[in-house]
């Protein structure tokens, strides 16, 4: 098997994985801040690093793959007294909806997804660490670490502190012996929420939750850490330098991986710019599987460029796949090729690309290159469903609401036993009859040798 090459944003090159230990390669990958729906862009890093842990599986016997979720942030915060609910509520309730949407795109469920509000006294003790090394100092309430304390800050963005604070909305304040230091820890007012601490009652810094979280489920050095190209500078900059100087170490992990943006219009898409659209939103017009599918389209590391109308040409896309392996189970066979292009630093474009030849020949009346089809698209998350199951869903386009269809599923199968039982009893015009009306109904049945499965048509 060709090996698995990753480009290392810390080293600023290709080159060829190598795990700290073969018998289990570890994965942190940022999730998400909990206080509203994800949107389009906040997907493609969760499908992006959902592909490389499926690839990672195929080459290892196993993965341990942590996404932490932040349930303690200012927006969490400001958001909760908008909507004037308690801050639980609104957390409870936006991973709920987050979990519903990343299972719906496809996504595998990490092996610990721990949560901030969780690993509070692991924050602590690292914070207190920091101090009592020296790379850290209390102000004003506030802990912050010192950036000029550790020589190697600015490696992983490549920029020179002063760069890096000319270029960012960094605060500053008096209580800051420089410009660039960050906080660990600042105080909290009584109608915020806070914790006990050795500093006074107050909530952590941003950055530290996941350099404490990582180290609880990975060790203070593991293998990759992963998220979207906006999160290089300041955040993941600031866990590799509160790691390494609380643990004591000269890594925290050995490869980083960043997602392009995802842009609308050409420009980056984020929700503070308003031109976004929502994964809950999208569901209603299109199959989950569909959004992954166009999440995929592009390399990784390269801009992606959203629109409806890509997410149309997915599901055309996905129709086509779904066609060539009607009938076919999932079994031992794999197609290499696939993995060999994903083992180049995820180039979903060539394996789907693949997919599509192995298509072509399917639909030539090749039965291997079918079955390949069938066995080798999960690595991508793709195809995981039935022909049948695709295809009751139809191929409804940007100006068709699913959930407005004028005939529900359980409709249709009640209609298809009453033919079966008009068919039995010879009464075939009835039989028929039942037929045209589900056809009025975008619906179309095709009769099977042990049963009768159904479709909707293409709505255009």
């Amino acid at each position: 098997m060709k090996k698995l090459n990753l480009y290392n944003t810390l080293e600023k090159r290709l080159s060829v994985f190598q795990p700290i230990d073969t018998k289990n390669v570890r994965i942190y990958a940022c999730g998400p801040t909990v206080y509203d729906f994800i949107h389009i862009g906040n997907a493609r890093p969760l499908v992006v690093f959902d592909v490389l842990v499926r690839l990672l599986r195929k080459i290892y016997p196993k993965v341990t793959y942590v996404r932490n979720i932040t349930d303690i942030d200012d927006k969490i915060n400001k958001r909760a007294i908008e909507k004037k609910i308690n801050i639980l509520e609104l957390t409870n309730e936006t991973i709920k909806n987050f979990h519903k949407d990343a299972h719906a795109l496809g996504n595998l469920k990490p092996d610990f997804e721990p949560k901030a509000t969780d690993h509070i006294s692991e924050m602590i003790e690292m914070i207190e660490t920091l101090i009592s090394n020296g790379f850290a100092y209390v102000s004003s309430g506030n802990v912050l670490f010192a950036v000029k304390k550790y020589k190697n800050y600015g490696a992983l963005s490549g920029r020179s502190l002063d760069e890096m604070i000319s270029g960012s909305r960094i605060e500053v304040a008096e209580y800051k012996e420089n410009p660039g230091d960050f906080v660990l820890w600042k105080p909290s007012s009584e109608n915020l929420p806070g914790w006990d601490s050795p500093w006074g009652r107050g909530r952590p810094g941003w950055h530290i939750e996941c350099s404490a979280m990582s180290k609880k489920y990975l060790g203070t050095k593991f293998d990759i850490h992963a998220g979207g190209l906006d999160l290089i500078f300041p955040h993941h900059e600031n866990e590799i330098a509160q790691s390494c100087c609380a643990n004591n170490s000269d890594i925290m992990a050995n490869y980083w991986l960043h997602n392009g943006y995802v842009t609308s219009d050409g420009e980056k898409m984020s929700k503070s710019l308003g031109n976004f659209a929502t994964i809950n939103s999208l569901l209603l017009n299109f199959r989950g599987e569909a959004i992954r599918y166009a999440l995929m389209q592009a390399q990784y590391r390269a801009p992606l460029s959203f629109s409806k109308k890509s997410l149309d040409e997915a599901t055309k896309s996905l129709s086509r796949l779904y066609r060539a392996t009607e009938d076919f189970e999932v079994n031992d066979g794999q197609d290499t090729q696939i993995i060999e292009n994903l083992c180049d630093d995820l180039n979903s474009p060539k394996a789907l690309a693949r997919l599509h030849y192995l298509a072509d020949e399917a639909n030539k009346g090749s039965k291997e290159c079918a079955q390949k089809l069938k066995n080798s698209s999960n690595i991508l998350g793709i195809l995981c469903n039935s022909s049948e199951e695709w295809f009751k869903f139809g191929e409804v386009n940007s100006n068709e609401t699913i959930e407005n269809s004028t005939i529900t599923e359980k409709e249709i199968d009640e209609l298809i036993i009453k033919r079966k039982i008009a068919k039995e009893n010879k009464e075939y015009e009835k039989a028929d009859q039942i037929r045209e009306k589900l056809l009025r109904k975008n619906i179309q049945l095709e009769d099977k040798p042990d049963k009768t499965v159904w479709r909707r048509l293409k709505i255009r």
